[in-house]
């Protein structure tokens, strides 16, 4: 398969015709028509469900869809990477980060690269652990900061110099609001919005000594702020690090800390086996060099 191909079926589900994809491609219509049954022979399956002057994609070609667009762009990323590999420092790093108080620190040093290599560009990923990790498996990520735990056995990991609080997030006239801290059974009162990952809730209720059949859990979410609303109407309460709610900068939120105390730290991961490009090591080296001179 041919990732010609690829851009004449990809262009063929955008314009869900023929004669439209023809024109578009610069091709003729037989032979436009003659690489997309190649195609499905290919692939053992049909693509599309053919009617008079429209073609609409089956499931399976909706499926195919997909993992093309995917194809594409690593293809497209290879030719960029390889070519520049001989340009010196130059390329496009592409780097995720949840949204926590290791932001500031990664910024920094995003700024100093990027004042050190004005060739490079750097493409951000904001996002929940699942879907950065998602992002990295499939290759779309060079490397991602992300909140502890991270599954160790798939990626290698760096610690980075920041650490997070976990708490309650709420109304700040909330009666809980002048509290100095929640112990486990108030957690257990509260209607709660937590983070959809997993692990990040098995360590949680393992670390604060929670029992999950206890939890009013009445949402999961993967974008900490989006909850923001439901917290400020007053009837939910997220579980949540500190610096969700210092990221706000909403008077009308507070934060009230657990206890006992339990505090993660972050990690930059980076797929394991995985060759990186030259810009991507070498600010890789700088996110390590700041983040040994802090700790």
């Amino acid at each position: 398969m041919e990732t010609r191909v690829l851009k004449y079926f990809l262009t063929v589900t955008q314009t869900n015709n023929i004669t439209k994809a023809e024109v578009e491609l610069h091709v003729t219509q037989p032979t436009l028509s003659r690489q997309i049954m190649e195609l499905e022979k290919e692939l053992g399956v049909k693509l599309f469900m053919r009617r008079p002057r429209l073609m609409s994609l089956t499931a399976e070609g909706a499926l195919f869809q997909q993992r093309a667009q995917v194809l594409l762009r690593l293809w497209e990323q290879a030719k960029e990477d390889v070519a520049n590999q001989e340009k010196g420092l130059r390329g496009t790093v592409r780097v995720g980060c949840v949204e926590s108080s290791v932001s500031p620190f990664l910024m920094k040093v995003i700024g100093n690269f990027l004042d050190q290599y004005p060739l490079v560009q750097l493409s951000m990923l904001d996002g929940d652990g699942d879907t950065l990790r998602e992002n990295l498996d499939r290759g779309l990520l060079d490397m991602a900061a992300l909140i502890e735990p991270v599954e160790a056995a798939k990626y290698n990991c760096m610690k980075l110099p920041v650490k997070e609080e976990w708490g309650i997030i709420m109304r700040a006239d909330d009666p809980l609001a002048g509290r100095q801290f929640l112990t486990r059974r108030d957690v257990e009162q509260l209607p709660l919005i937590l983070t959809r990952r997993s692990i990040v809730r098995d360590d949680l209720s393992q670390g604060l000594h929670l029992t999950k059949g206890k939890l009013n859990v009445r949402m999961t979410i993967n974008l900490p702020g989006n909850a923001n609303q439901l917290i400020r109407d007053g009837h939910y309460y997220a579980l949540a690090i500190k610096g969700v709610y210092e990221g706000a900068h909403d008077q009308a939120l507070a934060f009230v800390p657990l206890k006992p105390r339990h505090t993660t730290g972050h990690v930059m991961v980076w797929r394991k086996n995985s060759n990186l490009t030259q810009a991507a090591t070498t600010f890789l080296q700088q996110v390590k060099t700041a983040a040994t001179a802090q700790q």
